[in-house]
């Protein structure tokens, strides 16, 4: 029968005590964002098209430049 050994690593160093803190400064200073809704349209496929090309050139979301556009044009709240 061979006897198995098992080792025991050192102590956690002072970097892993910090994490707890940095969990505790996240969860104090975070910001809950706003629940989202969605809103669906029908555009033509010619400006889809467009609007998917020029977005995807900038290396962005359509959706995230519509709410943008939507921001600007209706503020918030």
């Amino acid at each position: 029968m061979n006897a198995k050994k098992i080792s025991i690593g050192t102590k956690p160093s002072t970097r892993a005590a910090a994490a707890p803190a940095a969990a505790d400064n996240w969860v104090e200073n975070r910001v809950e964002e706003e629940p989202m809704k969605r809103l669906t349209i029908d555009i033509p496929a010619s400006l889809h098209r467009a609007i998917k090309m020029q977005t995807a050139a900038r290396g962005t979301k359509i959706a995230d430049e519509v709410r943008q556009i939507l921001q600007e044009k209706f503020g918030s709240n």
